[in-house]
């Protein structure tokens, strides 16, 4: 009878330890969740190949499928070659007034002969005249030649650099047909396959940085007063059958708007029916899941 009496006192320690650790030890509980980014078609075409597989680990950058870029490719090839002919007709300034410029130099010789008859009386003025009225259209005709090719090595240039843009168009399509990771993360689902024709906002996987989770908690219009931005608090996972994690954590977020107690979460006081949204950061050693319900005692 003694020792049935022991056991029974055992049992009963046991089962208070069990309650004292329950959800009642919890100031607020909620559940773990993540980063998540949907990644979507940013072109359209087939599929080549598409190897964001679940549960795989991504770097950001890093590439996992490739769209169709055949199209894309040859409308580069066409614009290069429109590039280069615009690049042949750009005329060369100083070899197209390079005649007239040795014309002027030799008017102006000329001139300056004229001159020196006139004065030993060997010329009269009209000659000198006649050379500076020569002098005078070449040199016109110098500047309606400098002003003419200007002219058509702008046009020239603004048509390469609308050439130019249409070019830097395509590489972007082109950069875009490469799917890429967007953060380092972990694949929660997958949306398509490779073979298949991708249209543009097409979502293609899912993905969300598992490494840097956080849970959503809610507080009480009570608690509103003990928390800031900022606090260090403990977390703990709730895995069942009392089992937990305890973890370190810092509140990053508090909500400004009260909401209705969700019916999946417990807070310290029951009576409550409007509570605050709380967001606690946390690194995550590889045991936390998205979804999983978990505690926060807001003194460490």
């Amino acid at each position: 009878m003694k020792s049935i009496g022991f056991l029974g006192i055992l049992s009963a320690m046991a089962l208070l330890t069990a309650c004292g650790h329950g959800d009642g030890d919890y100031d607020a509980t909620g559940t773990f969740e993540a980063t998540e980014v949907t990644v979507s078609a940013e072109a359209a075409g087939r599929l080549l190949h598409f190897n964001a597989e679940e549960g795989i680990l991504l770097q950001a950058g890093e590439q996992v499928g490739l769209i169709d870029t055949v199209q894309l490719q040859l409308k580069m090839l066409q614009l290069e070659a429109s590039m280069k002919s615009v690049q042949s007709q750009r005329p060369d300034l100083n070899k197209q007034v390079a005649a007239t410029k040795q014309q002027i130099i030799t008017a102006e010789r000329e001139k300056r002969r004229v001159e020196n008859l006139l004065k030993a009386g060997a010329a009269n003025q009209k000659q000198l005249d006649d050379r500076n009225s020569e002098l005078a259209v070449l040199r016109n005709q110098l500047s309606a030649q400098i002003s003419s090719l200007q002219k058509s090595q702008q046009s020239l240039t603004e048509q390469g650099s609308s050439v130019g843009i249409q070019v830097a168009q395509i590489a972007d399509q082109l950069d875009k047909c490469h799917i890429k990771s967007p953060i380092t993360g972990t694949v929660l689902a997958k949306y398509a396959e490779a073979g298949e024709l991708a249209t543009i906002g097409k979502p293609l996987y899912k993905i969300a940085d598992m490494d840097n989770i956080y849970l959503r908690a809610y507080i009480t219009s009570a608690q509103l007063a003990e928390v800031k931005l900022g606090d260090k608090v403990t977390v703990f996972s709730d895995y069942g059958d009392d089992i937990r994690k305890e973890y370190k954590g810092v509140i990053t977020w508090i909500s400004a708007h009260s909401e209705f107690t969700p019916k999946t979460i417990q807070t310290k006081d029951e009576r409550a029916t409007l509570v605050y949204a709380v967001k606690v950061a946390m690194k995550n050693d590889g045991n936390l899941k998205i979804g999983m319900y978990g505690g926060l005692k807001l003194k460490e």
